[in-house]
């Protein structure tokens, strides 16, 4: 119900909540019609209160807001040819962040389509732990501390409250708030954005095991002491049980890191991780001088790796497969030499890059696989953080101008607000899927920094020492 206050108020009432609607331009109905010349301004406030300000504080809370958001976004540690993309980025990731906790949600929408009219449509309100590595070195590297210590101690804290002796494995998705019920389910009753049903609250992949999330955890980890998180130290005990179980478990199959709902398979992308999960276990044990099954951890990493090596290339693709059983190529293989599975200068990994750009890439985009992939028979748009992985890959490839030039294509498919959504139609340029994408923008400043350090294309803050090797960071480590 519309009810109006005097002549520049209206009345919103429901159920059971009042809102209160003033402006400097009177408002007596629901509707208003108006004109605003050049150098002229309105101002709206809508709040709860029996005695909300007067309109004209609009004028002052913006001039605040503003004032805020330019303080803080001078402490962005960038600085070059691509800082106004970074700053944006870095702006979206901090307002993806809640306040309270330090989570991160993927994104702040549900069910925006990968294909418009089509179905896959998901509910990504939520914080992934895979985001985990990404986003701390997205905000630790752009000299953004306060942030990256935030979502921090909010994965801690998840680590800490698993019970890996009790049989419990690590969720790959929570609350913001550490909450972990995320029950999917349709709402028949809307339509969906232009006609994209089904509508989606909840996410069934939280049931999903990701072997892939052990390594983003234990990099997470051995990244915070990079950045001087030392104080962490005696966390150590809630992190290393994860090496024990990845030496369990690397040999099941799982849900990759693509979240696809169908059988579980044996993705080489995870096993990767589940080696990385070890590998930066046991750097941490090593360096910081902390008890751990070192030898265990080493047997079974070099297990891991000699599996991959096995059964996860592909002479005849000239690639590493999807998975064991599934002969196409993956973006996620970028990663082999970016986690330090391998060298960039491996012969296998210098095949895998240019396969994958000529099967995968289109103008600087990238699709997340080839076809062929059971189950995956309805389409989509091309994978934007994909896109940064493949600048990282040049990049540490040595082939810094053509990494420069992919990651200058994609800036400019971002919308009017400098927002990415988590795919784009290569045709159309269409943002699609959900938006904007935290992920996606972790990325984008991943990139940003890989392309200052490896070709001096703009300047970002070294760390303390150099890295023993994050996710998606140019490595320069070998694998064993």
């Amino acid at each position: 119900m519309f009810e109006p206050l005097g002549d520049d108020a209206l009345l919103i009432s429901g159920s059971d909540s009042e809102l209160r609607l003033v402006s400097t331009i009177g408002q007596r109905g629901r509707e208003k019609r108006f004109v605003l010349e050049p150098g002229e301004r309105a101002g709206f406030l809508l709040g709860w209160g029996e005695d909300p300000p007067r309109a004209e504080a609009a004028f002052g809370l913006v001039e605040e807001t503003l004032a805020w958001w330019e303080a803080w976004a001078g402490g962005v540690a960038y600085s070059g040819p691509f800082a106004a993309a970074v700053v944006r980025s870095a702006i979206t990731l901090k307002l993806c962040t809640h306040m309270t906790t330090g989570g991160i949600v993927a994104a702040p929408t549900s069910s925006l389509p990968e294909l418009i009219g089509g179905e896959k449509n998901w509910d990504y309100r939520y914080t992934w732990l895979r985001d985990a590595a990404l986003a701390l070195y997205a905000f630790l590297a752009t000299g953004l501390q306060t942030e990256g210590d935030g979502f921090f101690d909010w994965i801690c804290a998840r680590v800490g409250e698993t019970r890996l002796d009790e049989g419990e494995g690590l969720r790959i998705m929570y609350d913001v708030d550490g909450g972990s019920d995320h029950h999917e389910e349709t709402l028949p009753h809307l339509e969906g954005y232009r006609r994209s049903s089904p509508v989606r609250i909840g996410n069934a992949a939280c049931t999903q095991t990701q072997l892939d999330v052990y390594g983003d955890v234990l990099d997470c980890f051995s990244t915070s002491f990079v950045w001087g998180r030392s104080d962490k130290l005696e966390l150590w005990e809630d992190y290393r049980p994860l090496a024990d179980w990845i030496c369990i478990h690397w040999e099941e199959a799982d849900s990759g890191i693509w979240e696809l709902r169908g059988d579980d398979r044996h993705y080489v992308y995870s096993k990767v991780m589940a080696w990385v999960a070890l590998d930066r276990a046991i750097r941490t044990a090593e360096s910081k001088g902390l008890p751990g099954n070192l030898e265990r951890w080493r047997i079974n990493a070099a297990l891991i790796h000699a599996s991959v090596l096995e059964h996860g290339w592909s002479d005849e693709l000239g690639g590493f497969k999807q998975a064991y059983d599934v002969a196409c190529l993956d973006a996620s293989a970028l990663l082999v030499p970016l986690v330090g599975f391998l060298p960039s200068d491996d012969a296998r990994v210098v095949s895998n890059l240019e396969r994958t750009l000529d099967e995968l890439g289109t103008d600087g985009l990238m699709y997340r696989f080839g076809g062929g992939v059971p189950g995956e028979g309805e389409g989509e748009g091309a994978f934007a953080l994909c896109s940064f992985w493949l600048v990282n890959a040049l990049a540490a490839a040595g082939r810094v101008d053509e990494a420069a030039e992919v990651f200058e294509r994609v800036l400019a498919r971002r919308s009017p607000l400098g927002l990415l959504s988590e795919e784009i139609d290569p045709g159309s340029g269409e943002l699609l899927g959900n938006y904007p994408q935290a992920f996606v923008h972790a990325g984008l400043l991943s990139a940003a920094v890989n392309l200052a350090r490896a070709g001096g294309i703009g300047e970002a803050p070294a760390s303390n020492h150099a890295p023993a090797g994050t996710a998606h960071l140019v490595a320069t480590r070998q694998g064993s």
